[in-house]
């Protein structure tokens, strides 16, 4: 293993899909800090105003579930080009990426600690089992896939009916995150993590098998090569694009009218992820799709340079927001009308990009991606350009 050739270099990446993981993280900050908004606010009593109503109408269209759904989506396709990197290397492809998944690991723990609401865990686990299919096909892939695609209807519906007291017990912790002591606030990370995700059971079960549908997506995508020279895709993304939006249509349509009629089947068949999905997909298709026209390069740029750099944005908007929400920084907490919370997401990103720029004009990975990459490779790896 210390033999093991340098990773992919920068230059020999495939931009559009760090332009969907910079998308993504785009999605993700939005939502994440969001989330603080919403937190300890009594529902009941709340009476929100026409923009905040807007808001939260349009971040639930356009990025909520959709920026988790489309990295679960580039993990497998991540998944796929980092093992046969390593295969073409003649090097022991499932030891590798075992030994990576445990780092991960280690830095979903570290997350953990600074945002409740860590993803990085889940994929270290399902990625141990997303080595099951390293040999399979893009066909075999796909139709499982599609087979767990069918059954997340059921699985959410039967989820739903099952006791859940986990939201009780996190809601015990917030006075942790709000105390002025850090060690208090970190353990309410890790203590909001366990209970908000790792025991709760629509997120260990339903949103588990969504993300392992999106990490066949992805694995069966690299399988037939589709970023590649996406240009001669355009048809396929066009049938895509179309497809996933009439799907979206069609299934909001139907909720709409099956609450009107309270149709009874909904809920034992619960289709909200179908649209979660269909929409991801509709999203993604549309930003491949303007970027073969070749329009708003700036923008594209912008979101390339924040997917370079995916795990050390993700964490440090994390840190960043430790900082600004909880008792032990400034302790906004869910203070603050809902276009505070957009606007210092939307600003941290922006400052993300530029620093991201400037960083990856003197350095070959991210700072978190060149530590993951030392500990999965074993070998000290050249940081500076």
């Amino acid at each position: 293993m210390s033999t093991l050739n340098q990773p992919i270099q920068q230059n020999q990446r495939t931009i559009i899909v760090d332009v969907l993981r910079g998308w993504a993280l785009l999605g993700v900050v939005l939502m994440n800090y969001f989330d603080f908004f919403t937190l300890g606010r009594n529902w009941q009593t709340f009476k929100p105003d026409t923009f905040t109503n807007v808001l939260m109408y349009a971040s639930s269209i356009i990025f909520s579930a959709k920026s988790w759904t489309l990295l679960s989506l580039l993990f497998g396709y991540g998944f796929a080009v980092l093992m046969n990197n390593i295969k073409e290397k003649g090097h022991n492809a499932y030891g590798f990426f075992a030994g990576r998944m445990f780092w991960l690991l280690v830095l979903a723990f570290i997350n953990s600690a600074l945002f409740f609401g860590d993803i990085l865990k889940d994929y270290a686990i399902l990625g141990l089992i997303l080595l099951l299919f390293y040999r399979s096909s893009a066909k075999t892939a796909f139709i499982i896939s599609i087979i767990l695609l069918l059954a997340i209807p059921a699985v959410a519906a039967y989820i739903s009916t099952l006791p859940n007291d986990s939201q009780k017990e996190f809601v015990k912790l917030f006075p942790l995150y709000r105390s002025s002591d850090l060690f208090d606030v970190l353990w309410f990370g890790l203590k909001g993590t366990y209970f908000g995700e790792i025991i709760s059971k629509p997120y260990l079960y339903t949103v588990h098998v969504v993300m392992f549908c999106c990490f066949l997506w992805g694995f069966s995508l690299y399988k037939i090569n589709f970023f590649n020279n996406l240009v001669s895709k355009l048809k396929h993304i066009k049938r895509a694009f179309w497809i996933s939006l009439a799907t979206a249509i069609f299934l909001t349509g139907l909720f709409e009218i099956g609450r009107k009629l309270e149709w009874d089947f909904l809920k034992y068949y619960k289709l909200g992820y179908w649209l979660i999905l269909s929409s991801m997909i509709f999203i993604a298709c549309s930003i491949c799709w303007l970027y073969i026209t070749g329009k708003f390069k700036a923008f594209f740029a912008g979101l390339a340079v924040m997917g370079k750099m995916t795990l050390t944005n993700y964490m440090v908007q994390n840190l960043i927001g430790l900082f600004i929400f909880s008792g032990f920084g400034f302790g906004v907490w869910n203070t603050k009308p809902i276009w505070f919370y957009f606007l210092l997401a939307i600003v941290v990103y922006i400052l993300q990009v530029f620093f991201s720029k400037w960083w990856l004009s003197k350095y070959n990975y991210g700072p978190v991606e060149w530590i993951w990459r030392q500990l999965s490779y074993r070998k000290r790896l050249p940081l500076t350009k």
